[in-house]
């Protein structure tokens, strides 16, 4: 996937609300496209984890194996430190990377 060379912040930074909503022209509707985003990243990124650590999984474990299984350890270190899925979401949208349709509001009378 392609978050693993993002270069979006690791920290949390303050952002201005004012220059999120310009694309949408709502604040409301931004921050509903970048917690939709981050879902859909946060998915992907546990998806690819579960299956990297299946690999490493065997059926025969003993707790001592359990505890210097260091390959599970890398691997585990190296997606806690890629930066946050709501981090990748916000440079997506300020980098107009990402399309969103929104749904029409129909009332039946």
């Amino acid at each position: 996937m392609a978050y693993r060379d993002s270069t979006a912040e690791k920290t949390t930074i303050t952002r201005n609300m004012n220059d999120l909503d310009n694309a949408t022209g709502n604040a409301y509707q931004a921050v509903v496209v970048l917690s939709k985003r981050a879902d859909q990243i946060n998915t992907g990124l546990k998806e690819e984890l579960s299956a990297k650590l299946e690999e490493f999984a065997s059926s025969t474990d003993n707790l001592e194996e359990i505890f210097e299984n260091r390959e599970q350890i890398e691997v585990s270190r190296f997606y806690e430190r890629l930066p946050k899925p709501t981090a990748i979401s916000i440079q997506e949208y300020e980098e107009d990377k990402l399309f969103w349709k929104l749904a029409e509001n129909k009332t039946e009378q």
